[in-house]
Parts: C-alpha cells; sequence; structure tokens
C-alpha cells in the first residue's frame, strides 16, 4: 500500500492530468496511415515543433542520393559548413537529420561504417526503461523518472516515422510468487499511465495456464502468473541507416569510412581563444587527407567521446565509462514468433531479455565495464551468464544447448558517469550536452530510443553558442524516414504479386527498406524457375538475396563487412551462414566497385575476421577447439567404425574426395563447395583434412551440447545408414528363386 502511495504521487505530481489507456487502439493507427499528423497531445508539448506534415508540403519529392565520390567532392569543395557531426551512430545521424532539415549546411563524417559500433549492437527495443521506472521509484530519482517520460513519448514518435523498420512487441514478466504479482503489476501500470495518450496497448495480467498457451517454452515449475507489457522493437542498424540517408536526401555531405585525425583550430581575436573551427580528415579506403572546415564541430562519437574531447584539449577528464553489454541469437523455437520474455532480476541482479527478432531470439545482456575498442568481441563467460539465465527460466523439456548460440555480439554503451564511479549497473543511461571552452559541443551518454530529443538538444545548443543562422526550430518530431513515404503494410503482397518474389522475400524487403523495396525487386535477377521468378537468396535459411547487395552500394556499403552487418543483419543472425553468403557477397562488390582480385582477397579475410572476433565465431570454434574427448569406450569404438567407412585407406584423416566417394556410392551426391564448407567447420587445423581426432572432438562436443547442428556429422551419419540400408535392401539371386 506504501509502494502505491509513492508510485502514485510521484506519476500525478510529475505528469499532471494523464490520460487513461483504455480504448487506445495502439500502435496500428501508425502503421496503418501515411503522412499522419502529429497528435494534438503531442502538438500541445511540442509547440514549438514545425509539425511533419507542414515540413513535407514545403519540400519537394526526396532528392536521389548522390554517390559516396559526390559526397566526398563536397565535403573537399565546400568552403564553409555551418555543422560538422563527427560519428555516424544513431545521435550523430540524428544531429545531422535535425540540422539539415533547419536549413544549416551540414556535413557528417564517420571513421567506420554508419551505425558500426553501439548502435547496430542494442538489444533492438524502443523502450521507455521499465528498469529506471523501478530505480526513479524505489530511489525517489525524479530526474529518471522523466527520463523515461521523454524515452515514451520518443518510443511513440519512432514508432510512427519508421513503420516499416519497427513494430509494437509484447513483453512477459513471468512470476513466481504470490507477493510479486501486485507490485510487478502497479509498476507496469505506472509505466502505461506515464505514456498517457502514447500508450502502445494495455498491460494486463495472465493466469499461469494461459500465461503457458503463450509462451509455452516457459518453466512451470512455481509460476503463479505473468504480466505482459508493450513496448517497441526494430531493427536497429537499418534504423540508424534510415536516419542518415534522410539527412543526406535533405542536403546533407555524409561520408561513412572516413576518420577525424585532428581538430582544426583559429584564434578568436575577441575572445583571445583558439576556436574549433572545423576537422582534418583522411578516407580511410583511399588514404586522402582534407580539411573540412565548419563554424561548429559536435562531438557525437558515442564511447569514443573522450578522445576526441581530448584532440581538443588533452587535459581534459573523461566524462564516459564504457559498459559492455553481450547478446546472443538463438534459433527462432526458442521463443514465440510475437512474444518477448523479461528476467527482471537474474541471480546477480542484472536484467535480461528474452525476445523473438528477424525470426530468430535474441537475448542480452550483459552489463560489465571494459576498455574502449573498435572490434569488441563477446566473452565466453557473458555468453554462459546468458544461456544460464535462460535455462532457468524456460522449461526443463527445452536444452538449452551451447550449441545453440548461432551468432553473439558486445556493443560498447556510453555511460554518462563520474570518473571515480566504478559500478556501471547504477549509473542513469542519460545524456549529457557540453561545450568547452574552444567551442566544440559534446553531446554523450543516452540511449537509442531518445536519439532525436538528444539530436534537438544538441543542434539547439549548437545554434545559441555559435549564433547560427536557421530557418526554423527543430522539425524531426513524426518526420518521416528514409522508405516511409510510400510504405503501406501491404506492400509484400505488391512485390509478390507485380514482381514474383516468394512472400518471405517480399515480406523482408518491405519491413528493411520500406517503399525503396521495389527499386530492389526491380534489381533482381531472374532465377529461371518457376517460382521464385525473381530474387536468388545469398544462403537459403535467410530471406536476404544477391539484389540487396548491389542496392547497398547505393547506401554507401564499401565492405564487404558492411553488406554483412549493417545492411544486411545476416553476420547478426548467423555467423556460419555469414561466412558461406561471404565469397558471393564479395563478387557481387567487386562488379559494382571494380575490385581486382587483390582487394577481393583483403575484403574476404577482413570479413572472416570480424566474423570470427566479433561475431562470435571464436568462441564456437573455441567450444570445439578446447573440448575434451568426453565419449564412453563404446561410443568411441563407434565412431571410429563411422570414421573407418569414410577413411577406407586408413590414411588416419578424411578428405572432401573420401565424403564424396561414399555419397556417390549411395546415389547421393553434393556440389565441392558445399562440400568444403561443411568439412571446414570440423577442420580445426585449417589444413584440409578431418582427423580421427577432430571428428571425436566434434562428436563429444555434440554429446555435451556445446556444438549443435553439425552439418557433417550429420552427413556421415546419413551416409553410414544409407550403405547399411542398401546392404540390407540386397537379395542374393540364389534366395530370390534364381531369376530367369
Amino acid at each position: 500500500m506504501v509502494l502505491f502511495k509513492v508510485l502514485s504521487g510521484v506519476v500525478l505530481a510529475s505528469s499532471g492530468a494523464l490520460m487513461t489507456v483504455a480504448g487506445l487502439s495502439g500502435i496500428a493507427k501508425y502503421q496503418q496511415r501515411k503522412h499522419q499528423e502529429v497528435t494534438e497531445a503531442g502538438r500541445r508539448e511540442n509547440k514549438k515543433h514545425v509539425t511533419a506534415l507542414e515540413r513535407q508540403k514545403e519540400r519537394a519529392e526526396p532528392a536521389m542520393l548522390p554517390s559516396r565520390a559526390a559526397q566526398l567532392l563536397t565535403l573537399h569543395s565546400t568552403k564553409e559548413f555551418d555543422v560538422l557531426v563527427v560519428g555516424g551512430g544513431a545521435t550523430g545521424s540524428g544531429c545531422a537529420l535535425d540540422a539539415v532539415t533547419r536549413g544549416l549546411k551540414t556535413a557528417l563524417v564517420e571513421k567506420n561504417d554508419f551505425s558500426s559500433g553501439t548502435s547496430s549492437r542494442s538489444t533492438k527495443l524502443i523502450h521507455g526503461g521499465v528498469r529506471y521506472l523501478q530505480k526513479a521509484f524505489m530511489n525517489f530519482d525524479i530526474e529518471q523518472y522523466y527520463m523515461v517520460k521523454e524515452a515514451l513519448h520518443e518510443r511513440s514518435n519512432l514508432l510512427m516515422i519508421a513503420p516499416h523498420l519497427s513494430s509494437a512487441l509484447p513483453i512477459m514478466l513471468p512470476v513466481y510468487k504470490w507477493w510479486q504479482l501486485p507490485y510487478y503489476w502497479i509498476g507496469i501500470k505506472m509505466y502505461d499511465l506515464i505514456a498517457g495518450s502514447q500508450c502502445l496497448r494495455s498491460s494486463y495480467l495472465l493466469s499461469k495456464a494461459r500465461a503457458l498457451e503463450l509462451f509455452p517454452m516457459l518453466n512451470r515449475d512455481k509460476l503463479v502468473g505473468a504480466i505482459v507489457y508493450y513496448d517497441g522493437q526494430h531493427n536497429d542498424a537499418r534504423m540508424n541507416l534510415a536516419i542518415v540517408l534522410s539527412a543526406a536526401r535533405y542536403g546533407a555531405a555524409v561520408a561513412n569510412h572516413t576518420e577525424v585525425l585532428r581538430l582544426l583550430k583559429q584564434h578568436d581575436p575577441k575572445t583571445n581563444v583558439e576556436r574549433v573551427r572545423g576537422a582534418h580528415c583522411r578516407d580511410n579506403l583511399t588514404g586522402e587527407e582534407f580539411d573540412i572546415l565548419s563554424k561548429c564541430v559536435i562531438n557525437a562519437t558515442g564511447p569514443f567521446t573522450d578522445s576526441l574531447r581530448k584532440m581538443d584539449d588533452p587535459k581534459m577528464k573523461n566524462i564516459c565509462q564504457p559498459s559492455a553489454g553481450v547478446h546472443v541469437i538463438m534459433p527462432g523455437y526458442y521463443s514465440p514468433d510475437n512474444m518477448g520474455l523479461l528476467d527482471p532480476a537474474t541471480s546477480d541482479g542484472r536484467v535480461i531479455f528474452f525476445l523473438p527478432w528477424e525470426r530468430m531470439t535474441v537475448a542480452g545482456t550483459t552489463d560489465t565495464p571494459t576498455e574502449v575498442t573498435d572490434h569488441p568481441s563477446p566473452r565466453e563467460e557473458d555468453i554462459q551468464f546468458i544461456i544460464n539465465e535462460v535455462r532457468n527460466y524456460l522449461s526443463p523439456d527445452v536444452e538449452v544447448r551451447r550449441g545453440d548460440v548461432l551468432a553473439a555480439w558486445s556493443g560498447i554503451r556510453p555511460l554518462v558517469t563520474d570518473p571515480d564511479s566504478k559500478d556501471t549497473q547504477s549509473i542513469c543511461r542519460n545524456h549529457l550536452v557540453s561545450v568547452s571552452k574552444s567551442g566544440l559541443v559534446t553531446i554523450a551518454g543516452g540511449k537509442w530510443t531518445t536519439y532525436r530529443s538528444m539530436a534537438e538538444e544538441t543542434i539547439d545548443r549548437a545554434v545559441a553558442e555559435h549564433k547560427l543562422l536557421v530557418t526554423g526550430p527543430c522539425c524531426t518530431v513524426g518526420l518521416l524516414l528514409d522508405g516511409a513515404d510510400d510504405w503501406t503494410p501491404t506492400l509484400h503482397i505488391r512485390l509478390t504479386q507485380d514482381y514474383g518474389l516468394e512472400p518471405e522475400v517480399a515480406k523482408h524487403l518491405a519491413s528493411t527498406y520500406g517503399d525503396k523495396a521495389i527499386s530492389i525487386a526491380k534489381m533482381s535477377k531472374v532465377t529461371g524457375k518457376r517460382w521464385p521468378i525473381v530474387g536468388k537468396r545469398l544462403v537459403s535459411e535467410f530471406p536476404y538475396i544477391e539484389s540487396e547487395a548491389r542496392y547497398a552500394v547505393q547506401e554507401y556499403a564499401c565492405t564487404a563487412i558492411d553488406v554483412l552487418a549493417r545492411r544486411t543483419r545476416l553476420a547478426f543472425l548467423h555467423v556460419q551462414a555469414a561466412d558461406e553468403a561471404l565469397p558471393r557477397i564479395v563478387d557481387i562488390l567487386a562488379q559494382e566497385l571494380g575490385w581486382n582480385s587483390k582487394r577481393k582477397k583483403t575484403e574476404l579475410d577482413a570479413a572472416r575476421e570480424f566474423l570470427f572476433h566479433e561475431m562470435g565465431y571464436r568462441a564456437r570454434s573455441e567450444q570445439l577447439n578446447d573440448s575434451e574427448i568426453n565419449l564412453s569406450p563404446a561410443d568411441i569404438d563407434r565412431c571410429k567404425k563411422r570414421f573407418l567407412k569414410f577413411d577406407q585407406d586408413n590414411k588416419g584423416f578424411i578428405t572432401t574426395l573420401d565424403v564424396q566417394r561414399v555419397l556417390e556410392s549411395t546415389g547421393d551426391g553434393i556440389d565441392e563447395d558445399s562440400l568444403h564448407e561443411i568439412l571446414s567447420e570440423v577442420d580445426l587445423n585449417k589444413n584440409g583434412q578431418v582427423e580421427l581426432n577432430e571428428f571425436l572432438k566434434l562428436m563429444s562436443a555434440i554429446k555435451m551440447g556445446s556444438v549443435s547442428g553439425s552439418r557433417f556429422a550429420t552427413l556421415m551419419k546419413i551416409a553410414e545408414q544409407s550403405t547399411s540400408d542398401s546392404a540390407r535392401s540386397t537379395i542374393p539371386v540364389g534366395r530370390s528363386g534364381g531369376g530367369v
């Protein structure tokens, strides 16, 4: 009762008369209507904003995207920009879009690829932060309460401006103690009430039976019920790309793989202070260096915030404490198609999400101090922590295996903190806008959901500090992002009917590119099959098609990693599938970008290094390499007999020729490239052969659950059974009566 009064008091005192959530139709409103006006409530809250509809009436049709070469030429030749944004993540891209739509001459540079850092490695949620709401009430922290309220407003806006990339997602909070039911229920209802008219859908209680019906994988032991609430979900890297492409279409000069080497300064005689007036940059693809002059430079580099600040003043103290968040991808059957799971209190107090995403299941996240690096890698202990927590919440009937981790990644969160603070779990992910003595504007901290409001505050500060002339106030509330203008929820049907794409591929294209999916369909080559008519897949089990790799060049993809990780999300979904698609992607990019054989090899090597270190391939490989042979004598004997069926010459190893010979003898066959891929999964020392010891390690790892879905083991088993069945089915002539 006391808690209820506290919660109610804080909400009512802070929010005024909140609207109820009854009768709201939810996010479907946003997805069914094109060019929708900002709600009246939004107008009252944001009187200073020009609405998106008014902005769209003013502008002409969206401009074609300039090529990267044209963008670099603009950066070279422009005498002076109003704003130079350093950093192409969500916040930096948001700053560029905000600035250019206010009429400012805007440039943006990113040393790697757009969204290559934290912005592509999130939990994929657009959320207000249930975790922060709890802390706000428990600690009477009004700042965190307002952060949640702001995030809920931004959640609503983001779902509206990019309906093709985002949607509402129900998330279940299972309850295993009766006293927790009213406690969590009150907290979640406060979440709804704070959202007010922007509540997606009202939360609700579930009985134990109903909870198990909706989430059959859930552990039923001691379960008393569940609470379901709604948040948003999106494709984070594609959302980031939509923001930066929107900025480019409005006229911003943007360039990825362009690094700031040092800040340019100019003496100001009025203040007798050195002022930041631009940056000396390098195109990391060609090595060419050049200067970009600008009245204002904005530091939006996320975890690298302090690095750029120290270019300005080496004596500056750090304001960011990096924290690593690890996520893993597991098969889609681990979760329902449209229901997530939240574990609010893990064994060590951290929060774990377990969510369906892109037909797979994403689980995370951890929260541990880390060092800033361009290439963060997931640690095995973090992967094991997530697996163990997932295991606690799922039914014992579901065997949660280490081998079912298909990809894993680590993202570095730029938490704003005191330099002496060490506890990242207690840090609020709010943001900070500061201006140095030399005029460098820094935006630090924050989270994905609030990127737009952070950008607005940053540009407001930049305009005031540098006296920039703008055509009007911020107009990004309700401003549709790239791909949203002519998107409809039924676009995928048109793609299937008009172009002969597979329905699954059509849905993927519509939900990834919005109205630009039609351009990709037009680029798709004829398959020569009855169905699908166009659209050859890069790998069979995912809906990514070859024309996406070609289209990626128009979206400023410059490397194979750009395509694998950000233009498509294949590297994040299945690291082995990404490795298999890599050669074809490199071939396509070579055609589009004119690469020679040397550059193709460089791209292959770099992409495989990326998959190995940053996408969890190393962790998977180590599971096999480091595993001991833990088989019974009978198991070892059986495995040796299976091995000898292929190693008929007693060489002590198996080659592709051995496997092909056995397959052909059974009437089966497989192409040589596929066979090499299959053997490479087991070939630990990469010598083109599978030794008996490697095979025994594989079989032991499969038995222990640290490896699953091994094509090599399955292939050998099927071939062995085929030869045995063939032998059994042969009828001797004598027994058949001698024939005729």
